[in-house]
């Protein structure tokens, strides 16, 4: 039997991803959802990508979803102009870049390891009982037809509208203190981990949360 687990915004924390690793008994059939946010402000971007790739490995059933992070780089690295010029080099993907060993006078080097990882990353996820996405949907809008700019964007459009998708909606992006549980509406699990907050893991069961895991920065 397997179980079912979603996990917050890391932004580059890797020595806390490992920790989490190291206290959740993971099987390798469990289907482990990620929200996202795996770059950016944290220290070791590249090597937080580096450890999910070799994760995925051992749990072939990882899902890793696309947050606005990933979005702005995938932006910046494959230059289709969809964010300000220059706005991820020069703002929020400073410490990215950095962890990739990049240097403004140096063109930028992405292995193809990492290249398929972050152009494979998906908007969303669905499974019997739940869906998986990075900020949210808008209100009234049909799944199919959800703006991917939403999806890695929307916040109080989406959290405070409360509106039933027809399944709980697990999602990361907004940084709280604490879980925001709102089942059988919403789960939301960025617990601001960047901010000195924690990472969180929720293991789910049919509607509602089963367990909470949660470890804090050092």
């Amino acid at each position: 039997m397997s179980d079912l687990y979603a996990i917050g915004d890391i932004h580059g924390h890797l020595s806390v991803l490992e920790e989490l690793f190291v206290s959740i008994p993971f099987q390798k059939k469990d289907e482990i959802v990620f929200v996202g946010d795996y770059i950016d402000r944290g220290p070791n971007s590249s090597g937080v990508v580096d450890f999910l790739i070799d994760r995925k490995k051992e749990f072939p059933e990882m899902i890793f979803l696309r947050g606005n992070h990933e979005d702005m780089f995938l932006d910046f690295f494959q230059e289709t102009n969809q964010y300000q010029k220059n706005f991820f080099k020069e703002k929020v993907g400073v410490e990215t870049l950095r962890s990739y060993g990049h240097t403004p006078e140096e063109p930028f080097f992405l292995s193809l390891e990492h290249q398929k990882f972050y152009q494979e990353l998906l908007f969303l996820y669905e499974t019997k009982n739940f869906l998986f996405v990075h900020a949210g949907f808008r209100p009234g809008i049909p799944i199919s037809e959800q703006e991917s700019s939403d999806m890695v964007w929307i916040r109080e459009d989406f959290i405070g509208a409360k509106y039933n998708f027809g399944k709980p909606v697990v999602f990361g992006h907004s940084p709280m203190y604490e879980i925001l549980d709102e089942l059988p509406i919403l789960l939301g699990i960025d617990t601001g981990l960047v901010f000195g907050g924690k990472l969180t893991c929720v293991k789910l069961r049919e509607r509602e949360i089963e367990e909470i895991f949660q470890i804090g920065q050092k």
